[in-house]
């Protein structure tokens, strides 16, 4: 891989998250055929549990349901959240001093705007948690996590450095496969408790605000796709493996014990701690060779000889039956609806 095709190292997004973006939708009785076109999703991969879509078409399905439905929430509150609120809420929270009064003003902002979530910061001791209020029943996982999506990814670009979450908390069931939210915020998700909360650090509400008008409109121009990728857990041993992986081609990736050596672990140790995960050095490496697949599949016109080449298959065939295992779908299904 190439300088630029090791940017293709943002990972992919579950098939199970599109679904669940497009639920309100449904019971709306919107086009969502016509809404995933419009991202570039083709409808096949909507029948394959396994399927995986690029960063840049899930975040384009947030800006095409955003925009058909007038709602940055898609339609999970009973108020509607106009298109350009978030725009707005970004804008005006920049000028705040510290991250306790961001997030003190991003809270009273969300409160304001959504009618069936109302959040409240606590600081006990030497921890900060933001505390939600549910007005109605539970709502699914994927309402939470897009709140406080809204909320985490403001603080993490407000503070310029990720805001590291200890724990979730939620009253909600557990979803089928929640390893994408795990990605996202933390490993320690705890589902049907007695309330809703995340807790993190109150050393970090001390921190200057570090943007101005300059880097608001950079973050800006990136939303989503900043908000869903940008801030994964850095700690993670997984991360930094994938890390690791991701700056060689795949016919020079190491074996696990070399790697352990370089972390200076022992072999028992990184297994351990990739097992406690929920991963193995396989899937870690089938996911890399997988995610950019989806990536050159939807991206680029390389042919399947190419990609297979660059992926470190012996030809494009023993690619083609590792794509259909790994994803449920062939690679041509990626590159249905692709502009030539």
């Amino acid at each position: 891989m190439n300088e630029q095709d090791l940017n293709y190292s943002k990972g992919t997004i579950s098939i199970n998250l599109v679904h669940e973006a497009l639920l309100s939708a449904q019971y709306q009785g919107l086009n969502t055929q016509s809404i995933l076109l419009k991202s570039g999703i083709p409808l096949e991969l909507m029948q394959s549990s396994k399927a995986r879509v690029s960063v840049s078409q899930y975040a384009q399905l947030w800006i095409e349901l955003a925009d058909t439905m007038n709602d940055e929430f898609f339609g999970m509150d009973s108020h509607p959240m106009r298109r350009g609120s978030f725009k707005l809420l970004s804008q005006s929270v920049m000028y705040t001093k510290t991250l306790k009064h961001a997030v003190q003003h991003i809270l009273q902002f969300l409160n304001l705007v959504l009618d069936d979530f109302i959040s409240q910061l606590f600081v006990q001791e030497n921890y900060a948690y933001i505390v939600i209020y549910e007005q109605k029943q539970s709502k699914r996982m994927f309402s939470y996590a897009t709140y406080l999506m809204l909320i985490h990814g403001l603080m993490c670009w407000l503070s310029g450095q990720r805001v590291l979450l200890n724990q979730i908390q939620l009253k909600c069931d557990s979803p089928l496969d929640d390893q994408d939210y795990k990605v996202r915020f933390c490993e320690n998700i705890q589902y049907n408790s007695n309330e809703n909360y995340i807790q993190f650090d109150a050393n970090y509400l001390n921190i200057q605000i570090k943007q101005d008008q300059q880097s608001w409109y950079q973050f800006i121009q990136q939303t989503p796709q900043n908000l869903l990728v940008r801030f994964k857990n850095p700690h993670a041993i997984s991360t930094q493996i994938r890390k690791h992986l991701m700056q060689i081609p795949p016919a020079e990736w190491l074996e696990l014990n070399e790697i352990a050596h370089r972390l200076n672990m022992s072999d028992a140790t990184i297994q351990r701690r990739l097992k406690s995960e929920g991963v193995s050095y396989q899937q870690l490496k089938n996911d890399i060779r997988r995610d950019t697949a989806i990536e050159f599949l939807t991206k680029t016109n390389k042919t399947l000889q190419d990609i297979s080449d660059e992926l470190s298959f012996h030809d494009p065939s023993a690619f083609h039956r590792a794509f259909k295992k790994w994803t449920g779908v062939s690679p041509g299904a990626y590159r249905q609806n692709k502009e030539p």
